[in-house]
């Protein structure tokens, strides 16, 4: 499963459920695996994801403790700053382990890299 993914998931169909977003994530198993970086597709995919999130996804498997919980300002021109985005949303993957509800502190696994909301 992806950060990308995560910041897009939530349990709010769930039964006594209201929000249910974002998931705390537990990783037991993370691959990286390398993809071409597109500048032009991480500039447009930034303003859509909730930001904290995302920057606290990547702080509970132990990566993106460089970044702010705020979104640099100008981070369009900044190169490097879209690179270290692009590696946690599109080239980290979460294999093993599990998201937890922030309401009802269910838990659903995360298996061969496919989180389990059933």
């Amino acid at each position: 499963m992806k950060l990308l993914t995560h910041n897009m998931l939530s349990s709010k169909d769930l039964e006594g459920v209201t929000v249910g977003y974002p998931f705390r994530i537990v990783a037991k198993d993370i691959r990286i695996s390398r993809s071409e970086f597109n500048k032009d597709f991480v500039q447009r995919l930034i303003p859509k994801i909730n930001w904290k999130v995302f920057v606290n996804a990547a702080k509970q498997i132990g990566l993106g403790k460089d970044l702010s919980d705020k979104l640099i300002d100008n981070f369009e021109n900044d190169e490097e700053y879209l690179k270290k985005v692009h590696h946690l949303l599109m080239e980290v993957d979460i294999i093993n382990g599990k998201l937890i509800c922030p309401e009802t502190n269910r838990e659903f696994p995360i298996s061969a890299g496919v989180p389990n909301l059933l």
